[in-house]
């Protein structure tokens, strides 16, 4: 199952994007692409920083108009 999935994590505050995001890659598969879309500055830091300790890969963070855009690469198998 390829595809990429949206989370919309804007105007929450940390850690609340950072749990939304782990409680929605637990339900996807290797492979997939989930985007999440963030408000929070310090998510700049969090976001990768749980990535990298579950072995996911953030493949690209956009910028624009107030909003943080990640692009994680599920991990397979997922820890």
């Amino acid at each position: 199952m390829n595809g990429t999935v949206v989370l919309d994590a804007r105007h929450l505050l940390c850690p609340i994007p950072v749990i939304r995001t782990q409680d929605r890659i637990t339900s996807m598969q290797p492979g997939q692409t989930l985007q999440v879309i963030a408000t929070d500055p310090g998510t700049r830091f969090d976001i990768p920083a749980w990535c990298r300790v579950h072995g996911h890969s953030v493949t690209e963070i956009d910028e624009a108009d107030g909003e943080i855009h990640f692009f994680i690469q599920v991990c397979s198998p997922c820890r």
